[in-house]
């Protein structure tokens, strides 16, 4: 919660409380409640929204770090000097986001509804993000990252969006998480058989 008592007014500041639409902002919320609830079902659906996302970021902040250009894009502003460092630094979150997740899941366990409601907090937010227009273009709804390109029409767009989130991104690391961590209700019988 200090990690939130530092974060949430300085991207308000210098980004706009609408930058807390992005996917990943929405998941550093989420999890900190999962904690705070010790709620798996939370847990698990930030992990796979977070796993494979986060890794892309830190790829594409490294590559351009240390190639001079991004690879896949979303992490422009890393490099925008208008923002103060130490702000743009916070985003460092991303590198440890996953972790703790991880670390969470293997107390907690992986809930296996995860990929169904992180699927479904997605389309809500790609939704909510569209009346903010094609310059903000929260969560690439109106053009990808990589390309910079709206993906056929605007409704195509917004459907390869949703396709590729839950796709490529959510429904692989719902399969490793899945078979890498037990159901909460396995976690819960060991710990009370531990307690015996």
């Amino acid at each position: 919660m200090v990690w939130l008592a530092v974060w949430v007014p300085s991207y308000a500041r210098y980004w706009g409380w609408p930058n807390f639409l992005h996917l990943c902002d929405i998941a550093v919320v989420l999890t900190c409640l999962g904690f705070f609830f010790s709620n798996s079902l939370l847990l698990s659906t930030q992990a796979v929204s977070s796993l494979i996302a986060d890794a892309l970021w830190c790829i594409d902040a490294g590559w351009r770090w240390v190639a001079g250009r991004h690879l896949v894009g979303g992490t422009e502003y890393l490099w925008d000097a208008s923002t103060p460092l130490w702000v743009r630094l916070l985003s460092l979150y991303h590198l440890a986001l996953p972790i703790v997740l991880l670390l969470g899941l293997r107390r907690a366990g992986y809930h296996r509804g995860a990929l169904f409601w992180q699927s479904a907090i997605a389309l809500a937010v790609l939704l909510l993000s569209l009346p903010f227009g094609p310059q903000a273009n929260l969560n690439f709804v109106y053009r990808d990252p990589v390309l910079h390109h709206t993906l056929g029409g605007a409704s195509v767009h917004f459907g390869l969006t949703f396709l590729a989130l839950a796709g490529v991104l959510y429904w692989p690391a719902h399969a490793i998480l899945r078979r890498a961590f037990d159901a909460p209700e396995i976690v819960t019988v060991a710990r009370e058989r531990a307690r015996r």
